[in-house]
């Protein structure tokens, strides 16, 4: 302690320890000769405490004497920044392009020589953590893996050989442009072939529901459609015929023999009123000249067939259109007889053909 120290201590003790004492005494009214006799004793004491403080700075240490705080100096931050560094996924040539801000400081270490890249053994350091976890994603997940390499890097930990201490900062994870369209289609395809494929499925199942419960047989069917229609009993009776039938196609059969009176006939086309749409007799043979009379009957009946009167105005192209069908197979013969039917005078006059199309 120094000298001003040493008197300010002093005279603290000195008026610390008088002030009780005169205290006491203005209270029990001492005498007048005892005033400087504590002045005298005060001032004794006040020599031998500057005296012991004296000896004590001198065994003191003077590098252990006292000194004010001050701020410690910034540590130098020691940091590097990567880019668009390839990390791999869990999918074969789909890799994460990984950024990142690597920061370190050194360890003290006495073993081993002295580092001349720390630089470089602490991205590597940062580049193996991250790798551990990419390499067990999907590539199609980067937003969440770049999450998860934030919270796992934020962390100052050493390298295996103990030399350094290295983190991650500002972490980035995407995929190449290509990368991401082309997952972007595969995941498009897959979702189309799994809805197509629930689709064949379903499609698949009613087909075996229908041919292999329902259409099964007529009774099958019958009960089927009466399971679907409960109040409508006089319909399903007056449709068992066509559930026959239906059941027989299903089966690639013939309608059931005790279902076969169910099963309507086939409808016919009504037979030609040849009298009636077709001149006959001498004036029919005069209109067509010279005409053979089994031909000519045989071309009637086909143009009452067809429904076409003496005087329809559809008739002349008829007969061009019947020519052009004789002509295109070839049939010589009967080409001629419809050119000498058609394009003779008759009460329709003669026809005019429209051009042939190409």
């Amino acid at each position: 302690m120094t000298g001003s120290g040493r008197n300010t201590m002093t005279v603290f003790v000195t008026l610390l320890l008088g002030l009780p004492c005169v205290i006491a005494g203005v209270a029990q009214q001492w005498p007048r000769w005892a005033w400087p006799v504590l002045a005298a004793v005060l001032l004794t004491g006040a020599v031998v405490v500057n005296r012991s403080m004296s000896k004590d700075d001198g065994g003191f240490p003077a590098h252990l004497a006292l000194e004010p705080d001050l701020p410690l100096p910034p540590v130098p931050r020691q940091e590097v920044r990567i880019n668009g560094v390839a990390l791999p996924s869990a999918v074969a040539d789909y890799d994460f392009l990984f950024s990142a801000t690597v920061r370190w400081n050194l360890l003290e270490s006495a073993d081993g020589p002295a580092l001349g890249n720390p630089s470089g053994l602490a991205v590597d350091t940062v580049l193996q953590r991250a790798r551990d976890i990419t390499a067990r994603q999907p590539p199609s997940r980067s937003a969440l893996v770049q999450h998860q390499l934030d919270g796992a890097l934020a962390t100052m930990l050493a390298d295996p050989g103990g030399r350094l201490r290295a983190m991650a900062l500002e972490v980035s994870l995407c995929l190449s442009g290509p990368d991401l369209e082309r997952l972007t289609k595969l995941s498009t395809v897959r979702k189309e072939q799994d809805v197509w494929e629930h689709e064949r499925n379903h499609e698949r199942n009613k087909r075996d529901y229908l041919g292999g419960d329902v259409l099964k047989d007529t009774g099958s069917a019958v009960v089927w459609w009466l399971a679907r229609n409960e109040d409508r009993i006089e319909e399903t009776v007056d449709r068992i015929g066509v559930l026959a039938r239906l059941t027989a196609a299903a089966n690639n059969d013939e309608v059931a023999p005790e279902f076969q009176h169910l099963v309507p006939s086939p409808s016919l086309p009504p037979e030609p009123d040849l009298g009636a749409q077709a001149p006959v007799g001498p004036e029919a043979s005069a209109d067509r000249g010279e005409e053979a009379p089994g031909t000519g009957r045989r071309l009637d009946d086909v143009i009452a067939w067809f429904g076409f009167g003496p005087d329809d105005p559809d008739l002349a192209l008829f007969g061009t259109r019947l020519l052009q069908v004789a002509e295109a197979h070839s049939k010589t013969e009967a080409a001629g007889e419809i050119k000498a039917r058609f394009d003779g005078p008759g009460p329709e006059g003669p026809a005019e053909r429209p051009p042939t199309e190409e």
